[in-house]
């Protein structure tokens, strides 16, 4: 009862769980708003780019709240969101190395056909249309290699096939993208 009477900005953040952890909108906010810059900074040292920081921040708000009725109370809350936060940063950095991974694989199979970059964002696309008529074995270890950034050893335990397998997969995928991308006209 007490905790109802306090204002949310004199109340505990265990009071502000409890409360939000019943549904009170008004106690979450308060909580995301002690603990919001907390949250940034840390994103903020760990990819160092505000974007991105304010990106990671927005994400770990909304993962808070799906899951503050998971809170246990078991550590300190500050403990719980930083594990959050890494987890975030840690995401965007694995899609960013995924984004930036098909931009390299564009380079990749640009310079196989000799190729130049002029307009790469269209031919990106184009190489990514061609690859998904690969057959179903090449166009995998080509998304997983290039698409996802994996290794060919840890393509090869997604695909259960060897790492010299994947291997030719991609070498066969490049003779037959260079191929594709010639008769769509891209080379």
């Amino acid at each position: 009862m007490m905790a109802m009477m306090l204002d949310d900005g004199d109340a505990s953040d265990l009071e502000l769980i409890a409360r939000a952890k019943d549904g009170d909108r008004k106690a979450f906010g308060a909580l995301v708003e002690r603990h919001y810059d907390f949250v940034h900074r840390i994103a903020w040292r760990w990819c160092g780019r505000r974007d991105d920081a304010e990106d990671i921040a927005q994400e770990v708000c909304i993962r808070l709240g799906r899951s503050i009725r998971d809170y246990r109370g078991e550590g300190a809350f500050t403990t719980w969101l930083y594990t959050m936060t890494m987890n975030a940063a840690r995401d965007l950095a694995r899609k960013t190395a995924r984004d930036v991974a098909r931009t390299d694989a564009y380079g990749v199979h640009a310079s196989i056909a000799g190729d130049g970059t002029d307009d790469q964002g269209a031919r990106l696309d184009e190489l990514w249309l061609a690859v998904r008529e690969l057959p179903d074995k090449q166009r995998d270890a080509v998304l997983l290699v290039y698409g996802e950034g994996l290794s060919h050893a840890a393509a090869g335990e997604v695909m259960t096939i060897s790492e010299a397998t994947v291997s030719w997969h991609i070498h066969e995928a490049k003779k037959r993208l260079k191929v594709l991308m010639r008769s769509a006209g891209e080379v």
